[in-house]
């Protein structure tokens, strides 16, 4: 269920709307509006993101310099988890993947984690955890999903154990949860003591959960092109804000796709194919003259067309890597590093 002080102002909100209105409830009701309105122009950061500018300093070997992908993978309560530690670590960071994902999309392929995938979007989240000296832990749901109220106790079980084990108990603890990650870590959030929690592309399970003023700070991370998930969004934002909870979002907006993108987001692409790849969203209307996504890439014909053109991938997992940062140029629903500087600057900003 909604927290009581959200189940009252709703409850205003009704009678205000009723046809025998008095003054105080009409006043009041403006009131509400004019908060709803604030908090949603500005937030309580007010952070809106601008992707053109990180999409061209942020490439996928911009973190060559700083740190390498050198995950250790172990096997607990009957999944797997995959870890990375960097030097001196500062804060640590569960990540929950999405439905069809899995750890191994967090690191790339490597003799210590052969099985993993190295999926553009998250590899680099990755990257900027251990670069901002977080150490970084992912697990894989049993499931194709995550079922939150069965699985909070495994992933609780396996992040209090592998924080214990690896001496990081007096560091801040935070999570990230993208889609159906999203639900789950809303949910974890009540039984592991986060100081803050990113939730993307989810609105969380707050309509099932008896928070308190003791929750811990939320950041939403969404694509405002969703319009149900947005206004569930500011829905929950309002009441938890409400209840002094510290809440606040980071908007993605859509992009154009450019001849260099494909080269500058995915290892094993080279600048050529990219060109290629671009050529042909170009000629089959795939994107419009500007260079943004037509639709979703789920629904384009891309791979039918590069067939038909003759043009082949040097690896067919590549398919996926290339599904992926089209979906995240329409911005409807995507895992995205592309704000990652700004995630992190939060998290940081809630260590104490």
């Amino acid at each position: 269920m909604l927290p009581a002080m959200c189940r009252r102002g709703n409850r205003l909100l009704n009678h205000s709307r009723s046809a025998g209105n008095t003054q105080l409830s009409v006043f009041l009701l403006f009131l509400v509006l004019l908060m709803v309105s604030l908090f949603v122009m500005f937030g309580k950061i007010g952070y809106r993101s601008s992707s053109i500018p990180e999409l061209q300093s942020q490439k996928w070997n911009s973190f060559d310099s700083l740190v390498r992908l050198d995950p250790t993978v172990e096997f607990r309560n009957g999944t797997d988890l995959i870890w990375q530690i960097p030097n001196s670590p500062k804060a640590v960071l569960f990540l929950a993947h999405g439905c069809n994902g899995r750890a191994a999309n967090f690191w790339d392929t490597s003799p210590n984690c052969p099985t993993c995938v190295g999926l553009p979007e998250e590899r680099l989240i990755v990257l900027h955890a251990l670069a901002r000296k977080f150490a970084v832990l992912a697990i894989s749901s049993k499931g194709r999903c995550w079922a939150p109220r069965k699985e909070r106790w495994i992933a609780k079980d396996i992040i209090q154990w592998w924080v214990a084990e690896r001496m990081l108990g007096k560091l801040p603890l935070f999570a990230l949860g993208a889609s159906s990650g999203g639900y789950f870590v809303s949910v974890l959030a009540m039984e592991v003591r986060f100081k803050g929690i990113s939730l993307m592309i989810a609105e969380g399970e707050f309509n099932h959960l008896d928070i308190t003023k003791d929750y811990p700070a939320t950041l939403f991370v969404h694509m405002p092109k969703d319009e149900t998930r947005k206004q569930r969004i500011e829905k929950y934002m309002m009441a938890m804000s409400g209840m002094g909870i510290d809440v606040t979002e980071i908007k993605c907006m859509e992009f154009p796709l450019t001849p260099e993108l494909f080269a500058n987001r995915i290892p094993g692409i080279e600048q050529s194919l990219s060109a290629k790849l671009f050529k042909v969203f170009q000629d089959r209307g795939f994107i419009d003259e500007k260079g943004y996504m037509r639709d979703d890439g789920r629904a384009i014909p891309w791979k039918t067309a590069l067939e038909e053109r003759n043009i082949l991938l040097p690896d067919k997992s590549l398919v996926n890597h290339i599904q992926e940062e089209m979906n995240l140029a329409f911005a409807y629903h995507e895992m995205t590093s592309i704000q990652s500087q700004q995630i992190f600057d939060w998290f940081e900003s809630h260590k104490s």
